[in-house]
């Protein structure tokens, strides 16, 4: 089963995550099939490719709680 999910990178004490398609098996940070944005917390900036997450969870991938929130967020700014 496809996720769409944050895959943690940046320095210790200041997470950034990318957005990524992965197989739910994989580990958090593993090899993504697909990048489709970013979310940096400390900032509250986000930046998602909703026109590929649409077409990924049309062909049956899952979000996590906070990739929703993200989602949410950014259609109601646009």
């Amino acid at each position: 089963m496809l996720k769409i999910r944050l895959k943690r990178f940046g320095r210790k004490k200041q997470p950034s995550y990318r957005v990524i398609v992965i197989d739910s098996r994989k580990p958090r940070d593993g090899k993504a099939i697909e990048e489709i944005g970013f979310h940096n917390p400390i900032t509250n900036k986000s930046q998602i490719s909703l026109e590929r997450a649409k077409k990924r969870i049309n062909e049956g991938a899952q979000t996590t709680k906070k990739v929703q929130q993200i989602i949410n967020q950014l259609e109601k700014q646009n």
